[in-house]
């Protein structure tokens, strides 16, 4: 079984390439890739090779860590697309629980 999520892979790409306010056709012409492949490693439906992550990480200017792990830096800004990512796949009691734990982390009883 593979520990790589590819899912999460796919997002951190097209996030990458939306904030540099580029379509997938920018993205490939840039990375030599085609736009058929572009989208299928934003959407998971095909697995990114490495060298397909270093000529994106390259042309987006970002390390190839940022694309498998995110940044790793201890902000909280840079783990929003990890939460978003793992919100959207909790089932609706996961995501109840996960904002009354928020809710009552903000309002400790005194």
């Amino acid at each position: 079984m593979s520990d790589i999520d590819y899912v999460l892979i796919g997002k951190r790409v097209k996030e990458a390439r939306t904030q540099m306010k580029i379509s997938q056709a920018i993205l490939a012409e840039m990375t030599g890739l085609s736009v058929t492949y572009i989208s299928h490693i934003e959407t998971a439906y095909k697995k990114a090779s490495l060298t397909s992550l270093v000529s994106i990480a390259n042309a987006a200017g970002i390390s190839v860590d940022e694309l498998l792990y995110g940044n790793q830096n201890h902000y909280l800004a840079d783990y929003h697309l990890d939460t978003v990512f793992l919100i959207e796949t909790c089932k609706p009691a996961e995501k109840r629980f996960i904002s009354s734990y928020r809710i009552s982390s903000r309002n400790p009883k005194r």
